[in-house]
């Protein structure tokens, strides 16, 4: 036996043994390049995954392409909104308001008189004698309202004032909320910094004086009106690029490049 296995050790293979050998080689040469290939798709799929979730990561932290980092909408992005949003938000066209008490005139007199001791009115008239609701112009308090987001109903005759000096004022009626009127405070509420839309001459509140009969809330069906001196725009429901292509040309100052088509008496006055 030993002399056989050393024969078989010494044994040049056959060709039939030399075919096998080659192609278990073949073979194992075959899944090798198989293996190979299956690395390389699975990286490949993982490397899409990875770029995608850094792709939707960024959109979420961003809120979109068009947004800044908190996720607000550039300026340009919701002007170019207004037109279809003002469809959709049942909004009327901006009209130009009588004068108060029908006063005859551009600029009568008692359409920006002051309340109080040594003026014609002593005391606030009703809401009822102005000729909008809410008031575009008229008698108002000597002290204009600041401006800012109110989350309760300031003084409405200091709103008037405010709007004598180039103020713009979104009303919203009371018991509004949800997305719209988040998104439109949020907007208003950025730094002037991160950019100026401006927000230095805004006012936002609810439009809610329940003691001035219907005069003291917004007409039926109105949910938003944008009010400047001598302009008003009603909405059934609030949007915010209605609100900004409204003030961005009637509020001083509006957002950068806007013509101001506003008729304010003191334009750029303190708020």
């Amino acid at each position: 036996m030993a002399g056989s296995n050393q024969g078989d050790q010494g044994r040049r293979p056959t060709k039939a043994e030399r075919r096998e050998e080659a192609r278990l080689k073949r073979e194992e040469i075959q899944r090798s390049m198989a293996r190979r290939r299956r690395n390389r798709t699975v990286g490949l799929g993982l490397v899409v995954v990875a770029l995608v979730i850094a792709v939707v990561a960024v959109f979420l932290t961003s809120g979109g392409g068009d947004a800044n980092a908190t996720g607000i909408p550039s300026a340009e992005t919701v002007l170019s909104q207004a037109s279809a949003a003002k469809d959709s938000a049942g909004c009327d066209a901006v009209q130009e308001t009588p004068n108060y008490a029908d006063a005859p005139g551009a600029d009568p007199a008692i359409d920006h008189e002051h309340i109080g001791p040594g003026a014609d009115l002593t005391s606030p008239p009703k809401l009822s004698t102005y000729p909008t609701t809410p008031p575009a112009s008229g008698p108002h308090d000597p002290t204009p309202l600041p401006a800012g987001i109110y989350d309760s109903p300031p003084d409405v005759y200091r709103t008037i004032h405010s709007l004598e000096h180039g103020a713009v004022i979104i009303w919203y009626a009371p018991g509004t909320t949800g997305k719209a009127l988040d998104d439109l405070k949020a907007f208003y509420e950025q730094p002037t910094s991160d950019p100026d839309v401006g927000q230095k001459a805004i006012i936002i509140a609810p439009y809610d004086y329940p003691d001035q009969g219907d005069a003291g809330q917004l007409p039926a069906g109105v949910q938003m009106a944008l009010v400047a001196w001598h302009r008003l725009q009603t909405c059934a429901s609030v949007s915010l690029p209605v609100a900004f292509d409204f003030s961005s040309r009637y509020e001083v100052p509006g957002y950068a490049g806007q013509t101001y088509k506003g008729v304010a008496r003191e334009p750029g006055a303190a708020l």
